[in-house]
């Protein structure tokens, strides 16, 4: 199969810099919203936390051979902020920018391309208690100077940028629903969050366009394919509400200078609706390079006129995998083939899809078969978008290894590579690591 993907076609992993990195109070590191987090009682199951991880800021060599062995050709992965700004703004920490030069030029040797993330949740700290973090319209201008102290450090060498990994979970997940740091729960903050966080992306393109002259830049979204429960009107008109709130918002407004008229006709009428200055669309709506696509599964929708969003997820009949997630490879397929139709045509990268599974070493070895058939079924998805003319340009399975999974602490895992936590974080390819570098290896 893998023969048929377009020549230049970027295969890959990835993580993210609070999940794997540890080294959390190390060399000069500032302490992110998840150090804060993770730290208070009951937020966090069995009250893990980050501040090892995967050691992966001391092991980034090892983990360099393993992608090596594997046979990817990309490597998506995060800067955390606080480790290059520990305020978040101000001098930057050498310590920490040498260990990302430390980690690209590897890469580069061995031939992976990287993918960076400029943000993938771990504000830091400082911001948050000064300003109010991602509630502050501010925000904007101090996630800039971020973005145009990495561009000038790094984008010498790496090509390909995401400025936010999806803002649907650093707001709404975080100040909705306080799942997530900072753990606030109120409507109003969450809609104002989301705004803020695409005026940001939008002031990282611009700062972008003045520093690196011969990349891409893209945003990576939460990518939920949306199908009614039923399909009478009432369904078929919840489903339509919640698509624009869990994709529309994120996908269309970042083309349209638009939020979806009628999810934002029913917040306006709620008087929950962000504050929305001149200038703001036009931010928001400044052009970019490519869409990433992070999928993992569908929502089944029904009407529930008592909820805000004026509908309920309900449960849907098909196998799940151990975050509770629909196990649906259609749906890659069917929602490619829309954010490529309906979201501009742009190129698209498959940033992120994988599955969490109970794994168990046995013998030494972990025999993830479950996973293995997840990730046929999502590779020929995505082979039968680009049959049916969608532009993509590349896959990256989450994750290259098991690590800490926000909430969930380390009781779950989607590595490619098992993490022994108890054995001194030893890595230990499994079953999954090996059908992929076999699916690469083949002509």
């Amino acid at each position: 199969m893998r023969a048929v993907f377009p020549e230049g076609f970027l295969w890959g992993v990835a993580t993210a810099s609070y999940q794997i990195e540890g080294a959390d109070f190390e060399d000069g590191k500032g302490p992110s919203i998840w150090t804060d987090f993770s730290h208070r009682p009951g937020k966090v199951n069995s009250g893990d936390n980050g501040d090892v991880a995967c050691d992966h800021y001391h092991r980034f060599s090892e983990d360099i051979e393993l992608m090596k062995q594997l046979g990817v050709n990309s490597y998506r992965f995060s800067i955390s902020w606080s480790r290059v700004l520990p305020e978040g703004r101000g001098k930057i920490n050498r310590k920490g920018s040498d260990f990302y030069n430390k980690l690209i030029d590897r890469l580069l040797e061995v031939g992976i391309q990287p993918m960076v993330t400029l943000y993938h949740w771990d504000l830091p700290l400082e911001l948050h208690r000064k300003i109010d973090g991602w509630e502050s319209r501010d925000m904007r201008h101090y996630f800039g100077d971020y973005s145009s102290l990495v561009f000038s450090e790094f984008g010498d060498r790496v090509k390909h940028w995401i400025t936010l990994n999806e803002p649907y979970c650093s707001s709404h997940v975080s100040y909705l629903w306080g799942e997530h740091a900072p753990g606030k729960r109120d409507l109003k903050t969450s809609l104002t969050v989301a705004h803020n966080l695409l005026l940001s992306h939008g002031e990282a393109v611009r700062r972008f366009r003045e520093v690196v002259k011969d990349g891409t830049i893209g945003l990576a979204n939460v990518s939920t394919f949306v199908e009614p429960a039923t399909d009478s009107k009432e369904d078929r008109w919840a489903a339509r509400i919640r698509d624009q709130f869990i994709n529309g918002w994120f996908f269309e407004t970042p083309i349209t200078g638009e939020y979806p008229s009628e999810l934002f006709k029913r917040f306006n009428d709620a008087g929950v609706q962000p504050l929305i200055e001149d200038g703001d669309m036009d931010l928001i709506s400044t052009p970019f390079d490519f869409w990433g696509v992070n999928y993992y599964t569908r929502n089944v929708i029904r009407k529930e006129e008592s909820s805000i969003l004026g509908s309920e997820v309900v449960q849907g009949e098909l196998a799940k995998t151990e975050m509770g997630w629909e196990v649906y490879p259609e749906g890659l397929e069917a929602f490619l083939y829309k954010t490529f139709k309906e979201y501009g045509k742009k190129p698209i990268y498959i940033t992120e899809n994988g599955m969490a599974c109970k794994d168990k070493l046995t013998d030494g070895f972990v025999e993830d078969f479950e996973r293995v058939d997840y990730m046929k079924r999502h590779f020929s998805s995505a082979l039968s978008a680009l049959k049916a003319g969608v532009d993509l340009r590349g896959f990256y399975v989450w994750s290259l290894l098991d690590n800490f999974e926000w909430s969930y602490g380390y009781s779950k895992r989607f590595g490619l590579v098992y993490v022994d936590y108890e054995k001194g974080l030893k890595r230990i390819p499994k079953r999954s690591y090996y059908y992929y570098r076999d699916f690469l290896e083949r002509d």
